[in-house]
């Protein structure tokens, strides 16, 4: 009898139903989490560190509205294509820009999802036993057997015994018995921390310009006004945080008592100091000043803030006596055209005194503006002003007297360094005089007003810079150069024994075999110094009967 059994599958039939369809909410959910995944892999997190590393280039290379925005004006009208496109894309503002920051929070987002499960990971290795000897020992990089005579319990006692600071497990007994040893778990830890400190310092940076200011103020040395710091107004330049709307900020007063820069012989400067008196904290209620110097890299901590000496210059001087017989007298800074000779120029604007015009209209139109060149020592070629040394050895001016209205009354913004040329060219400011004056040296109007140059005081550039992030910043940096240390002087190895008794000759077998997490050069040496010691205090043990160690490269 024969049975025929037909189980034969029709491969070209199609299936009875079609297979279920993944729904809507279900297709939106893995697209999230696989988009998750993706932005907290590692790969994705130093992907991102790139990006922002090779982002902050144009900021190092392109002038930045933040820092001067007068370079970044000429820099677009230079070019009148390529700079209003750079323009739109931010690139004159590269560190406050949506693509720089949407960069920046991308990558503290990728450092935190993909650090958090690490650590979650690292806490459950601590609390785990090492894993159980591997049955082939001999498979490992470095393995070692040795014989003795004593049993396996008291064998493994006395390797348990040397094995301090491992983590060791012990598993088995009688006639067998194993040990499972494992160290270096400082440098997952120091890996962990160098990541975490990252995090934290770009946290930091970040609270920093949010909470943070920054403002810059020109002032008089030789026992000058000085400035309070409270209020933006007080500052030349401010650039305040997000969070910051500059009702709080620290006050802080600051004299200039003088101001030294010293040169070498072809005019490149050594260095620059500055001797200050400045009042903080009870300081203010008690009227006490403290002295302190200032040089370049070396700021005045005090309340939180930092002052820095920026730069300096010169401020001249001019005394305008009127035809009446009252004078004004009035000192401004001005702008440095040569950073090696300190040729500087500028301009000043005089008022007359409400008594000699009452009508205002009048007045308005007896204003006085000097506008020229200083050089700190003058070299002419004919009449023309040069300066042949930064230092101020011969002080000279160059400089043309309008008369007229200078603007001060109208309300608008005005360049401190220049002259408005449409009223010059309205005829609004006539041009009275060019002269070239030395200190005590005058020019006299034709109504009888007199200039006198009266010399020059030096000024300095102060930034003072608020970081309530600051310290937070120096601590970050810290603790993450100490957990890339870690990370790269440890060595995460494991170390397996096996004590096997043999029935025969009742002698102890001890096998051992180790293996590095990590390739590292040192460990086959260090292996056979850790056999020695372990199987050392074994009195009764003999020489290896076999050695296998395969040393790294």
């Amino acid at each position: 009898m024969s049975y025929t059994t037909s189980n034969t599958t029709d491969l070209d039939a199609e299936p009875s139903q079609n297979p279920p369809r993944q729904s809507a909410g279900g297709r939106a959910l893995a697209l999230v989490r696989n988009t998750w995944r993706s932005l907290t892999s590692m790969r994705t997190a130093l992907v991102l560190l790139f990006l922002l590393a090779f982002a902050a280039i144009p900021g190092a290379l392109v002038p930045q509205r933040s820092l001067n925005s007068g370079k970044v004006d000429e820099y677009i009208a230079a070019r009148p294509t390529l700079g209003p496109l750079m323009d739109k894309l931010e690139l004159f503002d590269v560190f406050s820009s949506f693509w720089f920051t949407a960069i920046y929070a991308l990558l503290f987002i990728s450092l935190v999802g993909c650090i958090v499960p690490r650590c979650v990971e690292h806490g459950r290795a601590l609390r785990t036993k090492p894993v159980p000897t591997p049955r082939n020992l001999a498979r490992l990089p470095h393995h070692r057997t040795y014989t003795t005579d004593e049993s396996a319990e008291n064998t493994a006692d006395k390797v348990a015994a040397q094995l301090r600071g491992w983590r060791v497990a012990r598993r088995g007994s009688g006639d067998t018995v194993t040990l499972s040893a494992e160290r270096g778990y400082l440098r997952e830890f120091g890996n962990l921390v160098f990541h975490l400190s990252l995090v934290g310092l770009l946290a930091a940076i970040a609270l920093g310009k949010l909470l943070g200011y920054e403002g810059n103020v020109v002032v008089i040395a030789n026992d000058g006004p000085g400035f309070c710091s409270t209020s933006p107004a007080i500052y030349d330049g401010f650039r305040a945080g997000q969070l910051v709307d500059g009702t709080g900020l620290e006050p802080l007063c600051i004299r200039v008592k003088d101001f030294k820069a010293d040169y070498l012989d072809n005019g490149q400067a050594e260095m620059f100091t500055s001797n200050i008196e400045y009042q903080a904290g009870d300081d203010l209620t008690n009227n006490v000043w403290r002295d302190d110097t200032l040089q370049v890299n070396h700021p005045l901590r005090v309340a939180g803030d930092r002052v820095y000496l920026q730069g300096h210059g010169y401020a001249p001087t001019f005394t305008v006596t009127f035809p009446n017989g009252e004078t004004r007298t009035e000192t401004i800074q001005w702008q440095p055209t040569d950073a090696t000779t300190f040729l500087s120029s500028g301009v000043l604007r005089i008022d007359p005194p409400g008594g000699l015009y009452p009508d205002a209209t009048e007045r308005r139109k007896n204003q006085i503006a000097i506008e020229g060149l200083f050089a700190p020592t003058a070299f002419f070629h004919g009449n023309l002003l040069s300066s042949s040394y930064p230092a101020m050895t011969d002080p000279a001016v160059a400089v043309d007297i309008y008369k007229g209205d200078t603007g001060l009354d109208t309300g608008y913004p005005q360049s401190l360094f220049s002259l408005n040329k449409e009223m010059i060219n309205q005829g609004r400011l006539v041009k009275q005089d060019r002269v070239n004056l030395k200190p005590g040296e005058t020019s006299t109007l034709s109504d009888g007003t007199t200039v006198r140059f009266d010399g020059a005081e030096e000024f300095v550039n102060l930034q003072v810079s608020h970081d309530p992030a600051q310290t937070w910043v120096l601590v970050f940096a810290l603790t993450m150069m100490g957990g890339l240390l870690v990370s790269l002087i440890v060595k995460r190895r494991r170390v397996w024994v096996r004590l096997t008794t043999e029935p025969d000759t009742r002698r102890t077998v001890v096998e051992l075999g180790g293996l590095a997490r990590t390739d590292q050069a040192g460990w086959g040496d260090e292996f056979d110094r850790l056999c020695e010691k372990l199987i050392g205090d074994v009195s009764t043990a003999d020489r290896p009967t076999a050695d296998r160690t395969n040393q790294e490269n």
